[in-house]
């Protein structure tokens, strides 16, 4: 959500880059997503099915989406400084749960909860970021807040590759982390005073990009949750390889920021079919060479840098459906995302008890192709609007 404040402190430094990217990192690249990481490590100390796997994953997905719809509402009431505490400590409660965790209920209801601290931490930091940055700088200051999943994604698997057992020293560390720079962030941050006046995001003049954002949503949850699984147990490849392949994936990830200028190059309908495809072919490769470090690590590359794109030309195209509503509309479509997400662990962690992991990345691949014709013909420029 963009706010429009324009506050003598938004004239402050841009100190709060940093911890808000440190909040991104911990509460997403961590919290979130280092369910997928150490699965391996959560099967052999568990015993989980795929299917249990991808049930607790699609829990954390939903939870994400219950705390996103209560952080924004927090924020859009001048209340973001809760949002933002809510997010950190959300993260640091459920990564102690999982550390502590003594049987497969307890270790669901601790990545529930971390998972779900991603979803408070944009709409708070989104908040705290216009009310104290510059607002000639506040477009990049975003980005580069945002994009401290990558970053999160990359230090996870430098964890895996130093530590690869010890997940329980490395979950408690995350708890730790998340509350060490949430303070660091509300510490750095000018909160906004005055409740914001919040246009309505019309469902119907979204139904196209949601029904996109949920088949990618559904696609991408395959590499997010059963990708270092897959690596490890069809493709064989040790746990300090597959780290430093989890450490490509976030890196890559960083590249996925450059979408916003991508739209305005080749148009909307070509940058998220060229996204789309890409991250298509990346989980198809991955379902047929997963013991391929060459091939995984160029497909964890591919799909790093497009599901990142895919993020970003969906805030592009919910402004280009609903210009005077373009933060809500954002909010929308990434719920619509996550929730695919959530679907997508669960049919596809279904599908791999029925037959494999790879049949599963093959039908996970088909799920994202398909959302890649959805995107209308649209040329966009700079202050453009919907034709």
């Amino acid at each position: 959500m963009k706010r429009s404040l324009q506050s003598p402190s938004q004239y402050r430094s841009a100190a709060l880059v940093v911890p808000g990217l440190a909040v991104i990192a911990v509460t997403y690249g961590l919290a979130r997503y280092g369910f997928g990481l150490y699965l391996p490590q959560f099967r052999a100390a568990f015993g989980l099915s795929p299917g249990t796997a991808g049930a607790i994953a699609a829990a954390s997905y939903l939870a994400y989406c219950l705390a996103a719809h209560v952080s924004q509402r927090l924020a859009g009431r001048a209340r973001a400084r809760q949002a933002l505490w809510l997010a950190g400590g959300t993260a640091a409660l459920g990564s102690l749960l999982v550390a502590a965790s003594w049987s497969v209920p307890a270790l669901a209801v601790g990545a529930l909860v971390a998972g779900s601290g991603a979803g408070a931490a944009s709409p708070a930091l989104v908040a705290a970021v216009a009310s104290t940055v510059r607002p000639e700088v506040q477009p990049r200051a975003q980005a580069l807040v945002n994009s401290g999943t990558g970053a999160g994604v990359v230090v996870g698997g430098l964890l895996v590759l130093a530590v690869p057992d010890a997940w329980r020293a490395a979950w408690a560390g995350f708890a730790l982390v998340a509350v060490l720079v949430t303070a660091w962030a509300d510490r750095n941050s000018r909160w906004p005073t005055v409740p914001e006046a919040r246009p309505e995001a019309p469902l119907r003049d979204l139904v196209r990009p949601l029904v996109a954002a949920g088949l990618a949503g559904a696609g991408g949850a395959a590499v997010w949750t059963f990708g270092r699984d897959l690596m490890t147990v069809a493709g064989g490849l040790s746990a300090g390889t597959t780290g430093l392949l989890w450490c490509v994936l976030g890196g890559a990830g960083l590249i996925g920021g450059l979408s916003g200028d991508l739209v305005l190059r080749v148009g909307l309908r070509r940058a998220w079919a060229c996204s789309a495809g890409t991250a298509a072919a990346a989980t198809l490769a991955l379902a047929v060479l997963p013991g391929s470090p060459a091939v995984v690590a160029l497909a964890l590359a591919g799909f790093g840098a497009a599901f990142v794109a895919l993020s970003g030309v969906l805030i592009v195209w919910g402004a280009h459906r609903l210009p005077a509503a373009a933060p809500q509309a954002a909010a929308v479509l990434f719920i619509g995302l996550t929730v695919g997400q959530a679907a997508g662990a669960l049919v596809l962690g279904a599908v791999a008890d029925a037959t494999s992991t790879r049949t599963a990345f093959v039908v996970a691949a088909a799920l994202v192709l398909a959302a890649a014709p959805a995107a209308e013909r649209a040329v966009l420029r700079p202050g453009s609007r919907r034709r």
